[in-house]
């Protein structure tokens, strides 16, 4: 599954923010705690350059507590980078940003002039509602859809900061596919943009592998079936998603594991680890370098017969 949705208002971002960068002293990315490594956007990575950078876990309390722990000690073995893990149930640990901005911008605090912040994130992962959070008051729109933000804004937040919100930005494409399940899963990417199927299958499969005893605990199964395919079945069967003659609607079952999934109704759950990451990334510089060899193979055999 290749994952392709770049509006126009989002390529106009990444113009905006490549512009504004020079002026920027420290840079906030909000990940999504439950897909950190997905939620992480290539294009702004590059962008950032040796910036310092807080990499805030948005929505921790919906993540699998001991893999957030990991993934933070993980990112912080990079230079400049600091991670810190919120959700909306402890907004008052959002005014650790502050100190920890002053604290990587230690002379320019010192000089009692004001830090410029950048943030930056995937659509639909929490960065209007930390923009509230640090303002203390309803400054940014919120919302459960992605791409609510459209616009640059300048935020005074105190404590000699000056926060510039950014638009949600996505890449052209998703080269990982697993990534792009991912993605789709948490609501990153609009549902128009994706088969409902697909993702649950996807979903099914990691929770059989990483979290059965969430799956026997919600929907009453045991023993669990051995596929995704027999789980999703089993799930539209004990939820009446059937037509005439027994037969399971898929796409309702889909729906139905994949909304709870996203309200938290199957517990708290992370879908990536740091080796997943390296081994996922490994796999795709394989693809990539594959493709490479096919191109010039067809160059080479274009040459020939032109010859």
């Amino acid at each position: 599954m290749l994952i392709q949705w770049y509006p126009g208002h989002m390529h106009k971002a990444g113009k905006e923010i490549k512009e504004i960068l020079p002026q920027v002293d420290v840079i906030i990315e909000i990940l999504d705690a439950r897909i950190p490594f997905s939620s992480q956007n290539p294009m702004l990575t590059h962008l950032r350059g040796n910036k310092p950078c807080i990499k805030v876990f948005s929505k921790s309390d919906l993540a699998d507590p001991d893999l957030t722990q990991q993934w933070q000690h993980y990112l912080e073995q990079e230079q400049g980078v600091k991670t810190l893990a919120l959700s909306i149930l402890h907004p008052e640990k959002a005014r650790q940003i502050p100190e920890l901005c002053n604290k990587l911008m230690a002379a320019k605090a010192e000089s009692g002039r004001l830090i410029t912040v950048m943030i930056m994130g995937i659509p639909n992962v929490g960065k209007s509602t930390l923009i509230n959070m640090l303002a203390g008051k309803a400054i940014a729109k919120t919302g459960d859809e992605p791409a609510i933000t459209r616009m640059q804004q300048r935020i005074n937040i105190g404590n000699n900061i000056v926060l510039l919100d950014t638009p949600g930005v996505l890449w052209p494409n998703v080269e990982n596919k697993n990534s792009g399940y991912r993605l789709a899963l948490t609501g990153a990417i609009k549902d128009t943009a994706i088969s409902h199927d697909q993702i649950a299958f996807f979903a099914a499969d990691y929770f059989l592998k990483h979290y059965p005893d969430a799956l026997k605990a919600r929907y009453s199964i045991e023993p669990l079936p051995s596929t995704d395919h027999a789980l999703l079945n089993e799930i539209g069967r004990r939820r009446g998603c059937l037509r005439s003659g027994g037969v399971v609607e898929l796409d309702k079952a889909a729906k139905i594991l994949i909304n709870e999934l996203r309200s938290g109704l199957l517990g708290k759950f992370t879908l990536e680890t740091p080796a997943m990451m390296e081994a996922e990334l490994f796999e795709l510089v394989a693809i990539r370098e594959e493709k490479e060899a096919k191109k010039k193979a067809r160059k080479e055999k274009w040459k020939g017969g032109q010859g």
